[in-house]
C-alpha cells in the first residue's frame, strides 16, 4: 500500500526566501502525526503548502498524495481528492448559511447534490455531537461565532466532507478545556485505519484524545527531531531547549569529523 502523504525535500517560501528548507515527512493510512515547534518555524507554511495556498511557492521537492504528485493541482482539486485543512482563523462569510455552505461544498466534493432531507438529518446529528445548537445551521458562516464555535464548525465541515487526510492547524488554539475535548473527540471518532491526520500544535492538550503515532519537531524550516508521544510530553514539560541542545551537539559533532 502506498503512503497516504509523502513529502520529500520540500522547499517552500515567499518570493525567493525559503521558509521550509528540505522537509521530509511520510504519513501512512491510519497514522496521526504531530508537528510542533517554536513560532516562526514554518509549521503553518507546511500545511498551507500541502493545500496550495497561493501565498507560498514550492521551490523544490515534491508532495505526493496516495502515490500521485499534487504539485500541479489547485486547492479545490486537492480538496476533492480528499485533503482537508482546518484553519487557525476561519473566515466569516456573511449571507451564506452554514447549511447552504456545507451542502454546496459536499455537492462539489462528491459530484452530486445530496438529498435535502437526509442532509438535514445528518447535519443535525453532527451539530448535536459537537455541542452546537440546531440553529447553528441557519446562521451565516462563522459570523458572530465565538472562537470555540468557529473551531467546532471546522470539525463539522471535516465530518461532512469525509476527507482521507485531515490537517489541523492549531485548531486547539484559544479553546477552553471542554471545547478541546469536544473537538478532539470529533476528530478521533472520525479517523479510522484508512485516514491520516497531521496536527500542528503548540500544546499537548489536544493530544490527550488524539493519540499521535509520530511527533516531529520543526525548527528553522527543518524537521530536527522525530519521535513518539514522549517527545510531545518532553516539550510540554521543558520547552524546546533540550532539543536545541541536542541539535547543537549533533551539529558540533558533525563539524568536528
Amino acid at each position: 500500500m502506498s503512503a497516504l502523504l509523502e513529502i520529500s525535500n520540500l522547499h517552500v517560501g515567499v518570493d525567493d526566501q525559503d521558509i521550509l528548507k528540505g522537509v521530509d515527512l511520510t504519513i501512512q493510512p491510519g497514522e496521526v502525526h504531530v508537528v510542533m515547534g517554536p513560532n516562526g518555524a514554518g509549521k503553518s507554511t507546511l500545511v498551507n503548502a500541502i493545500m496550495a495556498h497561493p501565498s507560498y511557492t514550492v521551490h523544490d521537492g515534491d508532495i505526493r498524495f496516495q502515490g500521485e504528485s499534487i504539485l500541479n493541482l489547485t486547492t479545490d482539486e486537492r480538496a476533492r481528492k480528499g485533503i482537508f485543512l482546518s484553519f487557525q482563523a476561519p473566515q466569516e462569510v456573511p449571507g451564506v448559511s452554514v447549511e447552504d455552505f456545507l451542502r454546496t461544498a459536499k455537492a462539489q466534493h462528491d459530484g452530486k447534490n445530496p438529498s435535502v432531507l437526509s442532509f438535514k438529518r445528518e447535519l443535525g446529528a453532527k451539530l448535536e455531537a459537537l455541542s452546537l445548537p440546531p440553529e447553528t445551521a441557519e446562521r451565516y458562516l462563522n459570523v458572530g461565532f465565538s472562537g470555540g464555535e468557529k473551531k467546532k464548525n471546522e470539525i463539522l465541515q471535516m465530518q461532512v466532507l469525509n476527507p482521507s487526510l485531515v490537517m489541523l492547524d492549531e485548531t486547539d488554539s484559544g479553546l477552553d478545556v471542554d471545547a478541546v475535548r469536544i473537538v478532539s473527540k470529533g476528530v478521533s471518532e472520525f479517523l479510522d485505519e484508512t485516514k491520516g491526520c497531521l496536527i500542528i500544535t503548540h500544546i499537548s492538550g489536544i493530544l490527550e484524545s488524539l493519540k499521535p503515532d509520530v511527533v516531529h519537531v520543526l525548527m528553522n524550516g527543518r524537521i530536527v527531531e522525530t519521535g513518539g508521544p514522549e517527545l510531545a510530553e518532553e516539550i510540554q514539560q521543558f520547552g524546546y531547549q533540550k532539543i536545541r541542545d541536542r541539535v547543537a551537539e549533533e551539529e558540533a559533532h558533525a563539524t568536528s569529523r
